[in-house]
């Protein structure tokens, strides 16, 4: 890759994210759980700007609430750029423009994906010439979900998510998804989590020892067969999360009696996402969903990860 002149702008996009399978081990040591989960890159994007600057900068704005968003190095592309600079040995500074699409705190990695794109984008405006390989490395000590953010389509991840294996997906898959205002936090849903199988030891028996991915859900990715998937959905992180937030369980009935094959909880929460049997039917259900009063976008997947634009 090639030095850019000082008067590029490089623009990247990257996508947010679904987890259509998410199991969870139990709490380490560290306060950490070990993960099995399959994700699934969707048509629901961040758009990042790299331009020359003298220090590392950013400025956030976008179509969902930016409130809580800081800009400062608690921000992951701030710390995605720093990270490449120093990595790399630039002595170089740039000016980050956000633009956001994907719910904060929803769920969807949205933040992940910030820093995915900015990985790329600096990358590109700086002309370090990293490989996919050495980006996803320094994309794994950012968070669990960046590599699959730089990564894209549909993947198996493991260990805290970020040790990923590509799935094969054929064909396409429809969602409704219904965003929240409101974010949560993901420390508090897996707190969470963690109570509610101590209180129900009995009843649901102790967290899996080693996560893994139910063969049912690869099989219907790579049978491109929506009626399958939904049939094989699972968010062990959706009771926690319905728990703390009992307005969602409300949405999901009246998702899934509008048409949806199923609904699930993306990630750790408030974001659902519903999958539909096709293209047609997702805008019904989006139309639907909207009458009623919630906030539906439909998305497609899989899509390409963080790429330039």
């Amino acid at each position: 890759m090639t030095l850019a002149s000082s008067s590029e702008r490089v623009h990247v996009r990257a996508p947010g994210k679904i987890n259509v399978f998410l199991e969870v081990g139990d709490v380490q040591d560290d306060g950490y759980h070990d993960v099995a989960t399959a994700y699934q890159a969707v048509s629901l994007y961040e758009d990042l700007w790299a331009s020359d600057a003298d220090e590392i900068t950013a400025h956030v704005s976008g179509s969902v609430a930016i409130g809580d968003v800081p800009v400062d190095d608690r921000n992951l592309a701030v710390r995605a750029a720093r990270l490449l600079a120093g990595a790399t040995g630039v002595d170089r500074g740039v000016h980050l423009e956000i633009r956001k699409s994907v719910p904060v705190a929803g769920g969807m990695g949205g933040g992940s994906a910030d820093a995915a794109a900015a990985l790329v984008a600096c990358d590109a405006l700086w002309g370090t010439g990293l490989s996919t390989a050495e980006l996803a490395r320094l994309a794994a000590r950012l968070g669990a979900d960046v590599p699959f953010a730089l990564l894209g389509g549909t993947a198996v991840g493991t260990g805290r998510g970020d040790e990923l294996s590509p799935a094969l997906a054929r064909g396409r898959f429809d969602w409704v998804l219904v965003v929240s205002d409101e974010g949560m936090s993901t420390p508090v849903v897996y707190g969470e989590l963690d109570a509610h199988r101590a209180r129900h030891l009995v009843d649901i028996g102790p967290a899996p020892r080693q996560p893994r991915v139910d063969p049912d859900v690869l099989h219907a990715l790579r049978q491109g067969d929506p009626g399958m998937l939904a049939a094989a959905l699972r968010n062990d992180l959706q009771a926690p999360a319905l728990l703390l937030r009992p307005d969602l369980g409300a949405a999901l009935e009246t998702g899934e009696k509008a048409g949806a094959l199923a609904g699930i909880v993306s990630g750790s929460g408030p974001t659902l996402a519903f999958l539909a049997a096709d293209d047609a039917a997702a805008l019904d259900l989006q139309i639907t969903l909207s009458a009623a009063g919630f906030s539906a976008l439909h998305v497609h997947g899989p899509v390409s990860g963080a790429r330039v634009v």
